[in-house]
């Protein structure tokens, strides 16, 4: 099981304990799989064998490119290629709100419905806890955990800031200079390493964006200095050489090809943040609607197609279903409670 903590005190000083958090929690992988009449999954439950009748839509809230919109298009993917689904599983890309204009939908809108799942993540948590949203993940009908993602912070590779240590000279200069495109739950392990560094995360020029497809684009025309998301939606770029890595918030080094790339805690900042991903049904979805979605999802895990994915974008297994799946998520919502107190981003 791979932890989230988030860590604050520089390594190798003492802080006072006033000054310094160290919370853990346990930081999820949910398993997007999505089955159909006729696939290898089996809904349980009496009268689960008609579900589902028609098209379930599997919504990413955020952009094309963004680590919601990968994870839904690569579950899907991935699903259909195993023939664990055999009905249509249309991705639809709902932003706004970092997740929480859809995930307020689904609450209100949708309730009741057993024909639409969708993405949530961190984000969602870190929005509640900062008073940007009304709902958060363990508020909704939370059908899996997938994996966890560990944070990066990069640069455009022609940009004037070339490493970590150009980047904490910037911000020390003048914060205000150093646009930081982030989303919902970037913020968070940004703004506990710029507090690491000695600079008030309230300074932090932060430019919100719903993903990293927006947050890259947004670099590349010099909207922004550096951006901070998921490693996976910068893979494609980092990979064409047009932007390039600063640093990591994982607790390890990454695997190749990015093991160079520096860790905060061996840079001497003592940060480690990582990011799970998930599904989620309407409020008062149907039990067998969940149940179905849960074994789907469960027969997802085991593929070898899902596997490969899971490599490709150095994602860690997490997969959690039921009470299990609720309890974690809620042990990393009160990491990130702790950690938005800590810094206090609040609502700014």
């Amino acid at each position: 099981m791979r932890s989230m903590m988030i860590a604050s005190g520089r390594r190798g000083t003492s802080a006072p304990k006033s000054a310094a958090l160290t919370v853990g929690a346990v930081l999820a992988s949910l398993t997007l799989v999505i089955s159909g009449c006729g696939g290898k999954a089996q809904p349980p439950g009496e009268g689960g064998g008609d579900y589902p009748k028609g098209p379930v839509t599997v919504t990413a809230p955020a952009e094309p490119g963004s680590g919601w919109d990968t994870t839904a298009r690569a579950v899907t993917e991935s699903l259909q290629k195993e023939e664990i689904v055999t009905t249509p599983l249309p991705v639809q890309n709902r932003p706004g709100g970092t997740g929480c204009t859809w995930m307020t939908s689904m609450m209100e809108q949708e309730k009741g419905k057993d024909d639409q799942i969708a993405i949530t993540s961190l984000a969602s948590q870190t929005m509640k806890a900062r008073g940007l949203c009304e709902y958060g993940p363990e508020d909704t009908t939370l059908i899996a955990t997938l994996y966890v993602e560990d944070f990066m912070v990069v640069s455009p590779a022609n940009g004037d800031i070339q490493n970590l240590d150009d980047l904490v000279k910037a911000l020390g200069d003048d914060p205000q200079k150093v646009a930081v495109a982030a989303a919902g739950d970037d913020t968070l392990p940004f703004a506990l390493f710029a507090k690491e560094a000695g600079i008030s995360p309230a300074d932090i020029n932060f430019v919100n964006y719903d993903g990293g497809g927006e947050q890259t684009t947004a670099m590349l025309n010099g909207d922004a200095t550096v951006a901070i998301a998921g490693m996976s939606e910068f893979r494609s770029v980092l990979e064409s050489g047009d932007i390039k890595p600063l640093v990591t918030f994982a607790d390890a080094p990454l695997a190749a090809p990015f093991e160079s790339v520096p860790t905060a805690v061996d840079s001497g900042y003592d940060v480690t943040l990582s990011n799970w991903r998930g599904v989620y049904g309407p409020a008062e979805m149907p039990q067998a609607a969940v149940d179905y979605w849960a074994g789907a999802l469960e027969d997802l895990s085991k593929s070898a197609s899902w596997k490969e994915t899971l490599e490709k974008n150095q994602w860690a297994p997490e997969f959690r279903t039921g009470e299990d799946a609720q309890q974690y998520v809620e042990e990393a919502g009160a990491t990130v409670d702790a950690g938005v107190k800590e810094t206090d981003i609040g609502s700014k």
